[in-house]
């Protein structure tokens, strides 16, 4: 049945957003705050991994890379847009919002948890193919997997940021959703050279949430997600 992949991932992130909020409560400050800087290394090496494995190839015993310009353009391009787009401001609006909302309104670091662990659980290769395999073969293989990543990185999250990392359960069931309701459209343009170009340039941005994780709110992800979709295109330009 179509659908139940998202359906799993988004139980599982509200689920460790609750576990992790209770257990967040017994754990001391100090405890916390090394919690959150090995998460956010442990963030960061995702990124890094992603990165290197479609960047690097060995051929004939020497290294090489491939990928480069496409990378560097998709993130410029994607930064003028998200930046004229100002989705970062949307996405602290809807935070803010959903902080009153939801009974949280004492909560300081509630969007900032929201923002930055639906950042993190919803950019990605495996969000996009594992909707479109949810949505055109009913095979939930892929978002059954990202939900036990996506458990545990929302409960090491919210056991040092709070609950608000609970509701990027809700992103990512909109987003989810949406590219299984659009899967057969979707499905013929997310060719193998496609998906290569969205992993990279998506492990880019899940290094940025890393950085922004370990040393304060450095880099404006938000605004750089329309370089996925860059990359996409970049996909069929042959750069």
């Amino acid at each position: 049945m179509p659908g139940v992949g998202t359906l799993v991932n988004a139980i599982a992130i509200i689920a460790a957003g609750a576990t992790g909020c209770l257990a967040g409560n017994k754990i001391p400050q100090k405890m916390q705050d090394t919690l959150m800087k090995a998460n956010a290394l442990a963030v960061l090496f995702l990124g890094v991994a992603g990165v290197i494995a479609k960047m690097l190839t060995i051929s004939d015993g020497s290294l090489s890379t491939s990928g480069t310009m496409m990378m560097v353009i998709s993130l410029a391009l994607g930064a003028v847009v998200g930046e004229l787009l100002d989705i970062e401001e949307k996405f602290n609006t809807f935070g803010e919002w959903l902080k009153v909302k939801t009974g949280n309104a004492r909560d300081k670091n509630f969007v900032n948890a929201f923002v930055t662990a639906s950042l993190t659980v919803c950019i990605g290769a495996m969000a996009v193919i594992g909707s479109i395999q949810d949505g055109m073969y009913g095979d939930h293989s892929i978002l059954f997997a990202k939900a036990v990543m996506d458990f545990i990185i929302v409960l090491v999250m919210s056991a040092s940021m709070g609950k608000g990392c609970a509701f990027s359960a809700i992103p990512v069931a909109v987003v989810q959703g949406c590219m299984m309701a659009l899967a057969r459209l979707l499905q013929p343009l997310m060719t193998d050279a496609a998906m290569t170009n969205l992993s990279l340039v998506g492990s880019v941005l899940i290094f940025a949430v890393g950085v922004n994780l370990l040393w304060g709110k450095k880099v404006r992800v938000a605004n750089l997600l329309p370089a996925l979709v860059v990359a996409v295109v970049m996909a069929y330009i042959h750069i």
